[in-house]
C-alpha cells in the first residue's frame, strides 16, 4: 500500500473565508480533471475517489485568507495514477480565486500508526441530518469502521474480515457541530481523534485513511487525517 502527497503551493487571486476554503479548493481540482479525457467520468462516477485534502495553510487570525498572499494545501492518495496526475494537471492551474504556483510529490513512509486525528471536520451523513441529533455514539463509530472497510474493500477488489477492532478510543475535539459551506448550504461535522488499535487490519485501514480520508465527502476536503506514528 502506498500513499502519495502532493503539496500545492497556491497564489489568491482573491479574500477566502475559512468556512469557503475546501469548496474554493475543490473547485480547482475539479476544473483539473476537465482538462483531460478520462478524469471527467472518474469524477462524475458515484464511487469512492480515494483521495482527500486539507484546507490552506497557514491559517489567518482573522479566518480570512488573503488575497495576493501565498497559502500551501496537501492532497494524498492511495492511488498511484491519480496522484500522477495531480501533480501533473494542477501545476499553473487557476480559477477566480486561486492560481497554483507549483506541486511536490512524495510518498509518505509507513510506520506503526498510533493515533489519527482529523484536520479537517468528518462528514457523517444521515438522512434525518446531523447525527448527534439524531443518534448515538455507536451508530457514528458504526458508520466510521464500516465506510473505511468498504472503501477499502472497493479500491482492492477485497472482502476483508471485519472482526477486528480498529480504535481503542474515540474522542471530539469539538463542543459543538463545526460548520463548514458547501453548494450554498452549511455542512455540519465533527473534529476527532482515534487511538488506533495494534493488529495488522487497524494499522492497514488507518494507513488508508491517511489517503482516502474518514467518512464522507473526502473529495470535497472532509475527513482528512494525519497520524501521530509510533
Amino acid at each position: 500500500m502506498k500513499v502519495s502527497q502532493i503539496e500545492v503551493k497556491v497564489y489568491l487571486l482573491k479574500d477566502i473565508t475559512i468556512q469557503d476554503s475546501l469548496q474554493e479548493i475543490s473547485k480547482l481540482i475539479d476544473k483539473g480533471f476537465y482538462l483531460t479525457e478520462d478524469y471527467p467520468k472518474f469524477h462524475e462516477k458515484n464511487d469512492f475517489k480515494n483521495y482527500s485534502f486539507n484546507s490552506l495553510w497557514p491559517i489567518e487570525p482573522s479566518k480570512i485568507y488573503k488575497e495576493g498572499k501565498i497559502y500551501t494545501f496537501i492532497i494524498r492518495t492511495v492511488d498511484e495514477n491519480l496522484a500522477m496526475f495531480f501533480e501533473k494537471t494542477l501545476s499553473n492551474l487557476y480559477t477566480e480565486s486561486i492560481k497554483v504556483l507549483t506541486t511536490h510529490k512524495k510518498v509518505l513512509i509507513r510506520k506503526h500508526i498510533d493515533k489519527l486525528y482529523s484536520i479537517t471536520p468528518v462528514i457523517a451523513k444521515f438522512d434525518t441530518g446531523y447525527w448527534r441529533n439524531n443518534t448515538d455514539i455507536s451508530i457514528f463509530e458504526k458508520r466510521l469502521k464500516d465506510n473505511l472497510i468498504k472503501k477499502y474493500n472497493s479500491y482492492y477488489n477485497t472482502i476483508i474480515n471485519e472482526d477486528f477492532d480498529l480504535f481503542n478510543l474515540i474522542a471530539f475535539q469539538n463542543k459543538k457541530p463545526i460548520s463548514s459551506s458547501y453548494k450554498n448550504i452549511h455542512i455540519l461535522g465533527d473534529k476527532i481523534s482515534m487511538e488506533i488499535c495494534e493488529n495488522s487490519s487497524a494499522q492497514d485501514l488507518a494507513f488508508f485513511a491517511m489517503g482516502s480520508g474518514l467518512l464522507e465527502m473526502n473529495p470535497r476536503g472532509y475527513g482528512y487525517v494525519n497520524a501521530k506514528w509510533l
